[in-house]
């Protein structure tokens, strides 16, 4: 019987796989939307994150990897955020000068 440790990299690691795979195969079309998806699934893990930092039978090793996740989390979703609006902006009628 696999430990929690192995079956969590296990689980990880095939989630990181099926995940470029899913995202490998999306029309440009359909990016912004997949954007807001990716943006919603990363403030779920800040919100994980931050109830596994808080916790106080937390070991430190768990509270390193958890401020990991915070940031990078957090860093997703701004980045995010940011190349939603470029996208968004370069759809816009550009004002004609006079």
């Amino acid at each position: 019987m696999p430990s929690s440790l192995e079956m969590g990299l296990y689980v990880f690691m095939l989630a990181t796989f099926v995940g470029l795979e899913v995202i490998r195969r999306v029309s440009p079309l359909l990016h912004t939307p997949l954007m807001s998806l990716t943006n919603a699934i990363s403030a779920i893990s800040v919100v994980g994150a931050i109830l596994i930092i808080s916790n106080d039978e937390a070991t430190t090793m768990s509270k390193v990897l958890g401020f990991v996740a915070i940031t990078a989390a957090t860093t997703n979703i701004v980045s995010g955020f940011l190349i939603t609006d470029r996208m968004l902006k370069m759809f816009k009628r550009r004002e004609e000068k006079k």
